[in-house]
């Protein structure tokens, strides 16, 4: 009786590799889904944090030569996990910068995040900012 117990366990160590080999992809996929997503949101946050510093240097620049490029400048300054030319091709800082009209900084950036070559989402993340002229 025991012997006949120990074969029954040593068969069911194939089972075991089988199922684990059915898993792992499933897993893997996943793993990468949240790597993936830590990365757009990552970007997300870090455009949001660029438009907000971009907005606060445009609120006190108004006496500057050039206040809406020190809010560009500010925005590619504070945003530089993301890429350059992406980031200040969407980029525009308004204002009649008379003091206490409104400064509108606003930036987008694409996103994309895509499991083993496979698109799943895609578009672009959008930050608008305002601030009052001192």
């Amino acid at each position: 009786m025991l012997k006949m117990t120990n074969n029954r366990i040593r068969n069911e160590q194939g089972q075991t590799m089988t199922e684990f080999a059915l898993v792992l992809p499933l897993l893997v996929v996943l793993l990468l889904g949240i790597f993936q997503f830590g990365v757009a949101f990552n970007n997300y946050v870090t455009l949001t944090d660029a438009v907000r510093a971009g907005a606060r240097k445009a609120a006190v620049s108004r006496n500057s030569s050039d206040p809406a490029g020190d809010c560009r400048a500010q925005v590619l300054a504070a945003g530089g996990g993301l890429d350059q030319t992406e980031l200040g091709s969407n980029l525009s800082c308004t204002s009649s910068w008379a003091p206490g009209s409104d400064v509108t900084v606003t930036a987008d950036y694409p996103y994309a995040i895509s499991l083993l070559n496979w698109n799943v989402f895609s578009g672009r993340f959008s930050s608008t900012m305002k601030e009052r002229v001192e």
